[in-house]
């Protein structure tokens, strides 16, 4: 039987997919480099973290959730915003990709504890 961590992993993956196809259907000539800049940016969440552990996992949480790419896709289409629509396909592209790793949202425990298990080295 397949562990619900796993249908999860199956899942980001998924979603991993669809955000690059999504991104690659209504890329509006945006520059290959700046795609990467965005498909990343959810990742300076982390700074949360210099703040302590609890402000850590709520900014790294709020910027990796599935709703926040899947607001600015639909954003972007509400208000014609071809660059928010750019973004929500990223962003919900690099969601799904940390997802697929194992890296999943993080509790107040620290940055190696996430509702998909621990991750890193164990000391």
């Amino acid at each position: 039987m397949t562990s619900p961590i796993t249908w999860q992993r199956i899942e980001g993956l998924i979603i991993f997919c669809t955000g690059l196809a999504l991104s690659w259907l209504w890329n509006e000539g945006m520059a290959w480099w700046a795609a990467l800049l965005f498909f990343f940016a959810p990742d300076l969440g982390f700074l949360g973290y210099l703040k302590g552990p609890k402000v850590g996992a709520f900014v790294y949480n709020a910027v990796h959730i599935y709703g926040l790419g899947a607001g600015l896709l639909a954003l972007g289409h509400l208000v014609s915003a071809p660059l928010l629509v750019a973004l929500g396909t990223l962003w919900l592209a690099h969601a799904g990709f940390d997802r697929a790793l194992g890296y999943g949202l993080k509790t107040t425990e620290g940055f190696s504890f996430t509702h998909l298990g621990r991750i890193g080295r164990r000391r």
